[in-house]
């Protein structure tokens, strides 16, 4: 799928990959792991975050201490399948629409969370720099990215068994639209996004087959909860989840206003209950079943 800015979409669209990829595909400990790392990076408090590639729901519940969710994905039958397990709450917004193009006025959230998501990313810089302009100053940004410098890719690569080298800075698509990231690029790009970083985790040191199977899943995830923290001075795990803080100085005092024109940028957006329409340029989001889907026009 490619959306109209020609950069090309990893869409999940009608995919199983929640029942597929999750439920059924020995994934438990990968789960208890990254709820841990998100428990200890989240802000405690907060009146709106934004969830970037939300997928069926899976961490949303990790959010449920703020206020105000808004679950973002392109895939409306993810967004669907959300919903299903969420409810219609308030405290819940259904968004399908693109990341390259987020519909949300400036400093509409004081969070946002990004897991398994940057590494479907082309251009992962230009989704972070969005990011920070939606998040109030100081606002905080929770971000997973798959890294390339990991230790089964370094055993493979002096191996022979695998081409490209993990300790180089560019990014290795693997297949096609999933990116690895070395850690040191991830850092290069928040910098220029104007984020801080802040604490690091190192999660699912113990991503082997072999490993799994023969160590029960609870003891695996107490020692790699214990190791987590060492995050903070290496990163050598498959995966890595970090705290950016914006840098952004002025407040626009936006507290009330959640969505702007994705294609024009406009603010002065008109909501019905069965649609938003753009009187600037005339791009329509239907409202259908508590969904907001800004695809329909693209």
């Amino acid at each position: 799928m490619v959306s109209q800015n020609t950069r090309p979409i990893c869409d999940y669209e009608n995919s199983q990959y929640q029942t597929e990829f999750w439920d059924c595909g020995n994934r438990e400990y990968e789960d208890k792991v990254e709820r841990i790392a998100l428990q200890k990076l989240l802000p405690k408090t907060g009146k709106r975050c934004l969830e970037i590639g939300a997928g069926a729901g899976r961490l949303t519940q990790e959010l449920n201490h703020i206020d105000h969710i808004v679950l973002l994905d392109y895939s409306k039958s993810q967004i669907e399948q959300a919903q299903n397990l969420l409810g219609n709450s308030s405290k819940y917004t259904y968004v399908v629409a693109d990341a390259y193009k987020p519909p949300f006025a400036d400093q509409a959230f004081d969070s946002a969370l990004m897991v398994r998501i940057i590494h479907h990313l082309t251009d992962p810089q230009h989704v972070l720099s969005l990011v920070n302009k939606l998040l109030k100053p100081n606002g905080c940004l929770v971000l997973e990215f798959a890294n390339k410098r990991n230790i089964k890719s370094i055993i493979r690569y002096l191996l022979n068994r695998q081409s490209w080298n993990p300790f180089s800075y560019n990014s290795v698509e693997y297949n096609k639209l999933n990116l690895n990231f070395h850690p040191n690029n991830i850092m290069h790009m928040l910098s220029v996004s104007d984020f801080t970083v802040g604490e690091k985790r190192s999660v699912s040191h113990f991503r082997w087959k072999h490993i799994k199977q023969l160590v029960p899943t609870n003891l695996l995830v107490s020692i790699d909860s214990a190791l987590q923290t060492t995050g903070r001075y290496w990163q050598f795990t498959p995966s890595v989840l970090l705290q950016a803080f914006s840098n952004t100085n002025i407040n626009l005092n936006n507290e009330e206003k959640l969505f702007k024109c994705p294609t024009c940028n406009s603010k002065d957006v008109v909501e019905s209950p069965t649609n938003i329409t753009c009187p600037n340029c005339g791009h329509i989001c239907t409202i259908s079943n508590g969904i907001y889907d800004f695809k329909l026009s693209d």
